[in-house]
């Protein structure tokens, strides 16, 4: 990190003071079900090394061991005594919970108490209105709620009934066999997304939202960004996958279609053809990282290593194949309270996340660089690694983002 970046945020830096009353001086750790408090810095620190997570396997196919609830979780109320129209989430049992069912039950949502509360992470039990509601899809008017969220499934379902009538011959055959090919390959370390009863449904979704974005169609990566939604929606519910009514399933999917449809509509150009939005960010976080850590880009420039090379992937895919699914899980929680968190919030993730690397980086050359960005050391990552990642990225977006010289100048330049 330059010497003029540490000396903005320096202690004697008013950084803090601009900053928004949703991000706290103290970080709510919100993870694995649990919620404890942690006292944060006034200046960045790099994180101490964590422990070992050491997860316990299972045999049957729930999202156990990714960190977060498993599906067997301590609720015992089914699906069907859910409020019609939403999801079943878990009884409040404590005050940040508290606030969340407060806030979700309300009858209207007011949606800048739930950003800012969001920010900082939510609940688990609680999460998957919560979801629904900053994406959009569930009405904030609850008296609206069930009638309006009844019509969207029943809506996707005929549409899922139209698409598969005729058979698997009748489907567009390329696009078919790719979808095929590439939800098995999804998320392949949790029995969850290996579930043949999943697998089958993130096929229809996919195959759903594809014939309807003509413009985009399937790419590679979208299937992806889908499993945090499954793993979400599917928490709530105390039932295995097996096990599980249809009319649960169905309610699942459907949620997930409308919620991958609404992700994608802010980011639909990182997926059409070539590819724009993705390489307008490569660009602009290419240029973010020269003005943070200008020796780290020199190095890099001098190792022949492009952005394109490890930072395609990480815009793709949200960074969901550098980290776990618990961690992805807990930076949308942010993302969704941040304006346009998909693709403008996401690119000061990016930055920060490579940063974190910047002096090791610095001692390799290009193979001993891509092999570390590729496959970047995030395995015991915990939810302070992850909670720092976000206030680094947030930190940089304040300090840049409609800076003079920021974005502008690398666009006169092109």
């Amino acid at each position: 990190m330059s010497s003029n970046t540490r000396a903005a945020y320096g202690t004697t830096s008013t950084f803090w003071k601009r900053t928004p009353t949703f991000v706290p001086s103290t970080i709510e750790i919100v993870y694995s079900g649990e919620s404890t408090s942690e006292t944060t810095a006034q200046t960045p620190t790099e994180p101490k090394p964590a422990a070992p997570v050491t997860r316990s396997e299972s045999p049957k196919p729930t999202p156990q061991d990714e960190g977060l609830e498993p599906l067997t979780s301590t609720s015992t109320s089914s699906f069907d005594e859910a409020t019609p129209g939403e999801h079943k989430d878990i009884a409040p049992t404590d005050a940040l919970e508290l606030k969340f069912h407060t806030l979700l039950t309300s009858a209207n949502v007011d949606i800048e108490e739930l950003q800012k509360q969001s920010w900082k992470g939510i609940p688990s039990s609680q999460r998957s209105t919560a979801w629904c509601l900053l994406m959009g899809y569930f009405p904030l008017n609850a008296s609206r709620r069930s009638q309006t969220i009844s019509r969207k499934r029943r809506e996707y379902k005929d549409w899922v009934r139209q698409t598969f009538s005729r058979g698997e011959d009748a489907l567009d055959r390329s696009l078919w066999h790719q979808i095929r090919i590439d939800v098995p390959r999804t998320t392949p370390g949790s029995p969850l997304f290996q579930s043949p009863r999943i697998q089958r449904s993130l096929e229809r979704v996919l195959y759903c939202w594809a014939v309807r974005h003509p413009a985009s169609g399937y790419v590679q990566g979208i299937n992806d960004l889908l499993t945090p939604f499954y793993f979400v929606f599917l928490a709530t519910h105390s039932h295995e996958i097996d096990s599980l009514d249809d009319s649960v399933m169905d309610t699942v999917e459907a949620d997930s279609f409308w919620c991958l449809t609404k992700l994608l509509d802010g980011i639909q150009d990182n997926y059409t053809h070539a590819q724009p939005g993705i390489q307008r960010q490569l660009i602009k976080m290419k240029d973010l990282v020269s003005r943070i850590d200008a020796p780290l880009a020199a190095h890099l420039d001098s190792e022949g290593v492009e952005f394109i090379q490890f930072a395609f992937r990480w815009i793709n895919c949200l960074l969901m194949r550098e980290v776990s699914l618990a961690s992805t899980i807990r930076m949308w929680d942010t993302y969704l309270a941040e304006p346009d968190g998909f693709s403008s919030f996401h690119i000061y993730v990016c930055a920060a996340f490579l940063l974190k690397w910047s002096k090791q980086i610095q001692q390799l050359d290009f193979q001993k660089i891509l092999l570390l960005l590729q496959k970047p050391p995030t395995e015991s990552w915990t939810a302070k690694d992850v909670e720092l990642l976000l206030s680094e990225a947030y930190m940089y977006k304040c300090l840049y983002h409609n800076s003079p010289n920021h974005y502008s100048a690398a666009g006169q330049k092109r």
